[in-house]
Parts: structure tokens; sequence; C-alpha cells
């Protein structure tokens, strides 16, 4: 059975145990071993840490949950862990709830962007560039795995095509 670990900002919910169990439940369903932080006993920062470390190690893929999280990029952590994973050659599916774009999220999140003109660029508030690729986040993690729209189940699925069509 084939390993995967469950990246997201899920492990910080109000029912974060009531959604692990239902995470890990979908992933033994459709047969893959899930390997969830929120099951780590550790309680510092490095143990914690090294844990979620171990288990990207020991996993065959990564299922991430990318949606946007306390503002409007994916959960830093979870960039992380996708990252780590794709330095360590994994293969990495990413899922979002729906199309959107970082031009759309900034907006969302902050307020009104607006065009440069003159250099054709889009601005925020702060006069800081706005990626605009057409992406539904930053370049290098929507560049790096394979976003797909849905939620976990959607993920499941195609990493199951990806694997065993």
């Amino acid at each position: 059975m084939k390993k995967v670990y469950l990246a997201g900002p899920d492990v910080f919910a109000h029912n974060a145990t009531e959604l692990s169990e239902q995470h890990k439940k979908l992933c033994t369903a459709h047969g893959f071993q899930p390997l969830h932080p929120a099951d780590a006993t550790q309680t510092t920062a490095k143990d914690i840490y090294n844990a979620n470390i171990a288990l990207i190690k020991s996993a065959d893929a990564v299922l991430a949950n990318l949606n946007p999280f306390r503002g409007a990029e994916a959960d830093s952590g979870t960039a992380f862990e996708v990252g780590f994973a794709i330095a360590l050659g994994l293969p990495v599916i990413g899922y979002v709830d729906g199309p959107t774009t970082v031009l759309d999220q900034v907006k969302k999140f902050y307020g009104p962007i607006y065009l440069d003109e003159e250099q054709n660029k889009w601005l925020d508030q702060n006069e800081n560039l706005v990626e605009n690729f057409d992406l539904p986040m930053n370049l290098m993690l929507a560049e790096s795995c394979e976003i797909i729209y849905g939620g976990l189940l959607e993920a499941i699925i195609q990493l199951q095509r990806r694997w065993y069509d």
C-alpha cells in the first residue's frame, strides 16, 4: 500500500481531530496508507518538525491542501512541506477549492490593486508587485506540483490516476 503524507492547515482547524479522521478514512478507502501530522504525540516545535520531516521522507507522495490560510496564500508550513517533498522527488498533488488567481486572492484579502500602466504590472496598496501568471497561487507552488480544483477526495483520485491508469 502506497503511503501519502497529508499536508495542510487542517491541523489548526477547530475540528482538527474530526477532519484528520475523515481524511485518513478517505485515504484508506482508496487504497492509500495515510501519514497524518495530527497523529504525532510530540509537543515541542523541534520534535513536531522532526516528526513531520520523518513522515514526509517515508511517504510515496504528498497530498497538500493549498487553499489560502490566514491570508491570500497557502499556509507557510504546508508550502515548506511541498517544497521539501519536491526536493525529495516525491509527487505532490495540491488541491484548492476552485479556480482563482493570485490577483483575485490579493484583492479579496488586502483590498484594491491597480495596474501600473507605465510598467504594465499589477501593484498592491503598498506598491508591491502582484504576480499575474493566471495561476491559483505563487508560481513556485503552482509550477512545482500538480494543482487540482476540489478537495482531498479529488486529489486522491488524481493520484490514483497518476499511478494506476
